[in-house]
């Protein structure tokens, strides 16, 4: 059975891979207190659907290249875009 990650996409630049952000929550074998993880993965998309801000799922396959051993399966969750602000400058008549 492959295993399936689901995680936000932290980069697209690259042609046909996606670089993704997965947080998991652990325990300390010891202390018992949790902690966040964060794990980046590199997956193959083909079609170059999946942008920056995206949730998507990717599951395990053979090695693509040296670093890429995902695929994309789906993409759940588009982004909704960053909100830019315009500065609008008032110029003064003299």
């Amino acid at each position: 059975m492959a295993k399936s990650l689901t995680g936000i996409v932290t980069s697209d630049k690259a042609d046909k891979t996606i670089v993704i952000t997965v947080t998991s929550r652990e325990t300390h074998p010891i202390y018992g207190k949790q902690y966040t993880v964060n794990r980046k993965y590199a997956a193959h998309d083909e079609k170059n659907e999946a942008h920056e801000g995206d949730r998507v799922t990717i599951k395990e396959t053979r090695p693509i290249s040296k670093n890429k051993s995902f695929t994309l399966v789906s993409v759940d969750e588009r982004s909704h875009g960053s909100i830019e602000l315009k500065d609008e400058t008032v110029e003064e008549e003299k």
